[in-house]
């Protein structure tokens, strides 16, 4: 499912001890469509998601925010116009986040790779950049994948294995233990945890 990020906070679990959670609001989604073997070539459910009330188009059919693609082994339980809800997440569960990294623009080598830096005496004339990139005759290039300043952030990232606690079907919401990419707002992919047997 796709939800927004709505912020961090903190909570007591069972055993007492203070955990980060961050909340997920929950899109309204729908199944819009179902792809087949005989179809297209493979199985997979696309689903409408929506933040608001149903808002319909002139034609009379409803519109969506969101349309994600979503494989599938079996599509035989998704059926065109059914609603999915935020009650298929229960507590205890380990799913996996995908979001989008913060945006930070062009930033130089020390923030975006975490480069030392020269001495910061007088002088040095050599303080945040990066050093020689460079060769001589030969190659008379720069290598291919040199860490240079350029655009830092936004870009997708998956956390895996967080764990839900706590499901709010009235006002949509989850809850997940941990962090994950993503600023305030910002839509993130949810899906059951692929690798949920590496649980210590």
């Amino acid at each position: 499912m796709v939800g927004r990020r709505v912020g961090m906070t903190q909570l007591y679990g069972s055993s007492g001890v203070l955990m980060p959670v961050t909340v997920v609001e929950m899109c309204k989604a729908s199944v819009v469509g179902v792809k087949t073997v005989d179809s297209d070539g493979y199985c997979a459910a696309v689903f409408g998601f929506s933040n608001g009330s149903a808002v319909l188009s002139a034609d009379g059919r409803r519109k969506y925010d969101i349309i994600r693609e979503l494989r599938t082994g079996d599509v035989g339980s998704y059926e065109v116009g059914t609603d999915v809800s935020v009650d298929e997440f229960a507590n205890g569960e380990l799913v996996d986040v995908i979001g989008t990294t913060k945006g930070k623009g062009f930033q130089g080598v020390m923030k975006r790779h975490g480069f030392s830096g020269g001495p910061a005496s007088h002088g040095s004339m050599f303080h945040r950049r990066g050093g020689s990139y460079g060769q001589r005759q030969w190659p008379g290039h720069v290598f291919k994948g040199r860490k240079m300043p350029g655009h830092d952030g936004c870009v997708g990232r998956t956390v895996q294995n967080l764990e839900i606690v706590g499901v709010n079907s009235e006002k949509c919401l989850l809850i997940i233990r941990g962090s994950f990419p993503g600023r305030k707002g910002g839509y993130v992919t949810i899906r059951r945890a692929k690798k949920s047997l590496c649980k210590k």
